[in-house]
């Protein structure tokens, strides 16, 4: 029998009541036991459906510069704190950027994000993003996004003139599992530049990673924090633990529970844009075509930023065989 908790909760979203999966509600939903997994999910669904409707987008991402990070983020391969094996680079050449934009849109991206390393770009390497976005606007149709670090006015003022519509921002985690993560700055500077991106005018993508150790009460207050931000889109990522990181010994989320997460932050920001990000692949494995089940609306295509994603054919097979329509 379909749980009677999670049934009275659905229908009162479906109603309209977006803000029916409060605090306290979203930690019921999640201390649920795993039988009830599957009732979560197909009421995440049936929520998606309302709000997002059959339509799913596909985004794509550059490392446009690699390493040599001063930030101590625990989890990131990028960190100049931690010893690890990925390639380092500075900015990518202009050439570069717009060949790999084109390349995306071609294998079926509708989004192509610019993604460095580093704590808040120079004035030179901001003048960089700005030609290339001039020219891979020139050359395409996809829709730019920025995921460049800190943020001052003028340059989330700067990014909006070129074209470039989304500025990403993770939080990565809740507030009070911050600590645990990272150092070396502070969590309301995060907060400083997802708010100055939305003053300037920009869609803001923040989101953050599941399987660091945080609680599943510390899950629920990142999905009510960026939906007090208001943001237009929630990225949801997977620890991949990486060797020489802090967390090379975490393990992996099991499917289900990876799958429970994206349905409580469904539940929580009901007409919000969900996409799944890294991590995916090695924690869902054959379950990936189910994120959409759970309540995703979008999917990062190809490579992330140090780690393989699997092939961008195989994806737009699985969103095809699904019957879901891709926003063009």
């Amino acid at each position: 029998m379909f749980n009677s908790m999670i049934l009275n909760i659905t229908e009162k979203i479906l109603e309209g009541n977006k803000n029916r999966a409060d605090y306290e509600t979203a930690c019921r939903l999640a201390a649920l036991p795993e039988k009830d997994t599957f009732d979560l999910l197909t009421g995440a669904r049936k929520i998606t459906d309302r709000y997002r409707k059959n339509k799913v987008f596909t985004c794509s991402i550059i490392n446009a510069k690699s390493g040599f990070c001063s930030q101590d983020c625990a989890f990131c391969a990028q960190s100049s704190r931690h010893e690890t094996d990925i390639e380092t680079y500075s900015l990518i050449e202009v050439g570069g950027l717009v060949k790999q934009a084109v390349s995306m849109q071609e294998s079926g991206a509708e989004k192509f994000s610019f993604v460095t390393s580093g704590h808040m770009l120079t004035d030179d390497e901001v003048d960089h993003i700005c030609r290339a976005a001039g020219q891979i606007k020139s050359k395409t149709n996809l829709s730019l996004c920025g995921s460049l670090g800190m943020l001052t006015q003028e340059m989330a003022e700067r990014f909006k003139e070129v074209g470039i519509s989304r500025y990403h921002h993770n939080l990565e985690t809740a507030r009070s599992f911050f600590d645990k993560i990272c150092t070396t700055h502070d969590y309301d500077e995060d907060i400083e530049t997802v708010n100055m991106a939305k003053s300037a005018g920009l869609e803001v993508c923040s989101g953050g990673i599941m399987g660091m150790g945080e609680s599943w009460e510390q899950r629920v207050e990142l999905a009510i924090t960026l939906k007090e931000l208001d943001v237009d889109c929630i990225p949801i990522n997977f620890l991949n633990p990486i060797p020489g990181t802090p967390m090379e010994d975490r393990p992996l989320l099991s499917p289900m529970e990876a799958l429970k997460c994206i349905a409580i932050f469904r539940f929580v920001n009901p007409d919000k844009e969900i996409t799944i990000c890294g991590g995916r692949e090695v924690t869902l494995k054959e379950f990936q075509s189910w994120v959409f089940m759970a309540g995703a609306s979008g999917l990062m295509v190809g490579n992330y930023l140090t780690t393989k994603g699997r092939s961008i054919e195989t994806d737009m097979e699985m969103i095809a065989a699904l019957g879901l329509d891709r926003r063009e």
